[in-house]
């Protein structure tokens, strides 16, 4: 996810290459973010910043924290899953030290992301204004309670990953009903890709959008008849609670 956000932030011009120092423990990552972005500068320890992002894994980031408050860093936009404003805050012992905890997606790459964000409790409007200008040049940004951001990590963080999934089932169904997998693919890419545009510019629901897509007795209906049956619908709703919770789970 950070280096999707670095190559997401570089590609819409939130930042110029040499404007950013990333930081990297791994010498083989360090060397691939180098050779993708040229001009910017890949550490293996933090360096001294205006404000730091960090996305790390939620056991490595309470050590972070402690070696950025040490450089200098008094402001902190977390990405790191499950992990809250307040126990970020006791682990980031800068004087005035500020955190703002976030949860973008990977669309965010190609600046197609969304993300939730909520301020801790010494975070101030021009603080929320600097962490929504990071995120928002890369997508759309929410502002919530933070109590709300398990909620959307197992939504929109981990939804991409449900909606791939879904796409290889299509295209394996394409195939096993004649298609060649290249003709399979384009077809189910072109449709979750149309479907998803009529759904953000008509406004309308997407109960109403599937229900005039099917006439009563047909091939929709068919099919849809067959997903209740495997309570597909009730597999995401089990899907998105497990990774809410799991979400709650690495921030205990």
């Amino acid at each position: 996810m950070g280096s999707s956000l670095v190559t997401g932030l570089i590609g819409a011009g939130w930042a110029a290459p040499e404007e950013l120092a990333v930081t990297d423990p791994d010498p083989a990552q360090r060397r691939r973010l180098a050779e993708a972005h040229p001009g910017l500068e890949v550490f293996d320890t933090p360096v001294a910043a205006d404000g730091a992002l960090l996305a790390v894994k939620p056991d490595a980031a309470e050590g972070v924290l402690r070696t950025l408050s040490a450089v200098g860093i008094t402001r902190v936009l977390s990405i790191v899953a499950g992990l809250s404003t307040a126990r970020l805050e006791t682990a980031f012992p800068s004087p005035g030290g500020v955190v703002v905890r976030a949860m973008p997606n990977t669309p965010s790459l190609i600046g197609a992301g969304v993300a939730g964000m909520s301020g801790g409790s010494a975070a101030t409007t021009a603080d929320l204004e600097w962490a929504e200008g990071i995120l928002s040049s890369v997508g759309t940004v929410v502002r919530l309670p933070e109590r709300q951001l398990d909620a959307v990590t197992g939504i929109s963080g981990s939804g991409p990953a449900y909606v791939f999934l879904v796409a290889e089932a299509l295209i394996e169904a394409g195939v096993t009903a004649g298609l060649t997998r290249a003709v399979s693919r384009e077809l189910v890419v072109g449709t979750v890709l149309g479907s998803a545009r009529m759904m953000a510019e008509t406004g309308e629901d997407p109960a109403e959008l599937r229900a005039a897509v099917t006439s009563p007795g047909g091939t929709t209906a068919a099919a849809l008849r067959t997903l209740e049956f495997k309570a597909v619908r009730s597999a995401f709703i089990e899907a998105v609670a497990a990774a809410t919770e799991r979400s709650r789970q690495l921030g205990r």
